[in-house]
């Protein structure tokens, strides 16, 4: 009866939050938060100021297996029912009065909420930050699930002594609470969904910037990464001025904040006024060429106005906030990079988004469901069309005209159509229906805007109808390479038809100084003849880490009685924050007969505690890659068995099938049962059911 009971109360529950929740509007919060790290607990109050728009007998919010301390309604207490989802304060609220509404709680949240390097030995390893888009902030806050309620928050959070904290808005003060905590409080003053509310806790210094504007922009990075901090933010401020300029609205918040973490789970979230974005992307000169932030960190800039100022109503008007993002990143990728890396990326995006199509995955930006892609990237070029169409002068005051008629509220793809109509005086019936409600992409018309604004991509265009009608010659490619002035389309006929040109060619881009060029090379060509040999030494000297990495790796398989002179060139080069470099070296020390034999247990140790939680999961996805390929520890077998509850869904699935795999045979199976049982871990469930273990 207890099962049925329950059953019927969140039938009805659900019912009346749906008809009546949004007779009530929340204002302001005031959050006060202390962690308890070691037991990755959470214990917090809020106190909520809201006002009634009809009388109801009950209001909501949206709490995840919390438990309560006090429910109170002016100070006064008052009954109310959690059922794990949802906390319901039940009273008699009358229209035009306003209440305070005040909760403490405490929880262990299994997500959201994320602890890093707590309970290991390493020092200063430790972090706490959370991720909550969508509607997971209720699994630490009692908050709103709905992206409709928008509210004030000031948040308190009170942590370990030996670090910083960093949360929304701005930072007031920091006060001692007891011998080893302190309490640090931020300021907002304007309303945000509870969806972007954010805080880090970690070991952190700062770069401070001021943008054009005034407004302060501060960067933080790791104490040891002093040297990376400009590389990894370079741009930052003229990023920020230009979209000030461009989008001709003022930047809507009171400071600008961007933090790295450690196993995020995305590139990068744009939280209101703190960007906390995946430490992979903190990068020294020179993996700029290779890996740069440049993008992210547009991209989630953009979102404080395009997401954060103004918040999609659900679902079906996701594009109002991705498809915004990934444009306006664009366009300040045109302003750092140039025009031809605009459209040519455009270009990259068009064909994967016709490969897309060609699988049946085409889909409509207005689709709730739709994929990364197509929110991305087919969102962008969406936008892209609709400038075109509109034009610079017009395209920009609808944009404006829409960011300040809804500022702070919530919005549809009708209400941002609705003003571009108004700005330009155009019906836009036609462009709704070709670009955003179709599932496939308009190729032709995509064609013509790349040609009609980039001589390089007509000429490709025009070379590839003839390869396609078979009346292209080797001369061909020989006269569109040395005629072109522009690299991008020198590096895609170097990546799409590295067969057809003349060794001539293939010889010039070793003496060019464009090195993206150089890198497509050491991709394209898989082995590597005599005559290049000396050539393909040269890219082992260039300030590529995946040039270094693919060149390495070729020449090594290609000259076996010359494998310790390409391992000595690159002994002590790690590379990419993934660590590519130095993984591979390791893998090839140990595959390369009579190389240094007296360390190859200290190299296979080394390799093995790259698979450690002390590493982000990237590096240790490489080093269990490269283990596969040699021999596992005990160590990097324990370790892979604790990553398969990572929180990282890539990694933890990554791992789960490794395991899968060699479970299927008799004798590493036993070898991991015994490993697991020296883990004494209790609530591994997915391991427990593999395992067998009751």
């Amino acid at each position: 009866m207890r099962n049925v009971f329950l059953f019927i109360f969140s039938s009805i529950f659900l019912l009346s939050y749906g008809q009546h929740q949004d007779k009530v509007d929340f204002l302001h919060a005031e959050i006060e938060v202390d962690l308890f790290p070691e037991t990755e607990k959470v214990v917090g109050s809020i106190n909520y100021e809201f006002t009634v728009l009809q009388d109801v007998d009950s209001v909501f919010l949206d709490a995840h297996n919390m438990v309560f301390e006090k429910v109170e309604i002016d100070n006064k207490k008052i009954s109310y029912n959690n059922n794990n989802r949802y906390i319901t304060a039940y009273g008699k609220f009358l229209k035009g009065v306003n209440y305070q509404l005040s909760l403490s709680y405490s929880c262990q949240p299994k997500q959201t909420v994320y602890f890093l390097g707590w309970n290991d030995a390493i020092e200063y390893n430790e972090q706490i930050w959370t991720q909550g888009q969508g509607k997971y902030t209720s699994h630490w806050l009692p908050s709103f699930d709905d992206m409709q309620e928008k509210v004030e928050f000031d948040m308190n959070i009170t942590a370990h002594k030996d670090y910083k904290v960093f949360g929304n808005g701005l930072f007031k003060q920091k006060m001692k609470t007891s011998e080893n905590k302190v309490r640090w409080s931020f300021d907002m003053q304007k309303p945000m969904s509870s969806y972007l509310l954010a805080f880090v806790v970690g070991n952190y210094s700062e770069q401070k910037l001021s943008s054009k504007s005034g407004v302060p922009i501060i960067n933080y990075y790791y104490p040891q990464d002093t040297l990376k901090a400009e590389p990894t933010y370079r741009y930052t401020k003229r990023i920020f001025d230009l979209f000030e300029e461009e989008i001709g609205v003022s930047y809507p918040w009171q400071n600008y904040k961007q933090i790295p973490v450690r196993d995020f789970l995305y590139a990068g979230m744009e939280n209101t006024g703190t960007t906390i974005y995946s430490d992979g992307y903190v990068i020294d000169s020179t993996a700029f060429i290779d890996k740069n932030y440049v993008n992210v960190n547009a991209h989630e800039m953009a979102h404080q106005w395009f997401g954060n100022l103004v918040t999609e109503k659900d679902g079906r008007h996701h594009w109002l906030h991705e498809g915004f993002a990934t444009y306006y990143a664009y366009i300040a990728e045109k302003e750092i990079f140039g025009e031809e890396h605009f459209y040519w990326h455009l270009y990259k995006t068009l064909l994967d988004l016709k490969q897309a199509e060609n699988r049946g995955e085409g889909q409509s930006v207005l689709n709730p469901k739709a994929s990364s892609l197509t929110f991305y990237e087919k969102g962008a070029w969406a936008l892209f069309a609709l400038r075109e169409h509109l034009g610079d002068a017009e395209f920009k005051a609808g944009i404006k005209n829409y960011l300040a008629k809804h500022a702070f509220k919530n919005v549809t793809v009708t209400d941002f159509l609705h003003e571009m109509k108004k700005a330009s005086g155009k019906n836009l019936s036609e462009y709704k229906k070709r670009w955003l409600e179709s599932s496939s992409i308009d190729t032709s018309k995509a064609y013509e805007l790349l040609a009609d604004k980039s001589k390089s991509l007509k000429i490709l265009f025009d070379l590839q109808g003839k390869i396609k009608n078979g009346e292209i010659t080797t001369e061909d490619y020989k006269w569109h390479w040395q005629n072109s002035n522009s690299t991008y389309l020198k590096r895609h006929l170097l990546e799409a038809y590295s067969n057809e040109l003349p060794k001539k060619i293939i010889e010039e881009v070793f003496t060019s100084s464009d090195i993206k060029l150089r890198q497509v090379l050491s991709e394209k060509v898989e082995e590597i003849p005599l005559e290049l040999k000396s050539d393909f030494e040269s890219l082992l000297n260039d300030d590529s880490y995946i040039t270094i990495e693919n060149t390495l790796v070729k020449l090594w398989s290609s000259y076996p009685n010359e494998r310790k002179k390409y391992l000595d060139t690159t002994k002590n080069m790690v590379g990419l924050p993934n660590m590519n470099i130095r993984l591979l070296w390791l893998t090839l020390a140990l595959f390369t007969e009579g190389y240094e034999t007296e360390k190859n247990q200290d190299y296979l140790y080394e390799l093995s505690e790259y698979t450690s939680a002390s590493f982000s999961w990237e590096v240790r996805l490489k080093a269990f890659q490269y283990l596969t390929e040699t021999s596992f520890t005990d160590e990097a077998l324990q370790n892979l068995i604790l990553a398969t509850e990572h929180h990282s869904w890539q990694f933890k699935k990554y791992a789960r099938n490794l395991i899968e795999s060699f479970l299927q045979n008799d004798e590493q199976k036993n070898r991991i049962h015994e490993l697991y049982k020296e883990l004494k871990l209790n609530d591994f469930r997915y391991m427990n059911i593999k395992l067998g273990i009751e």
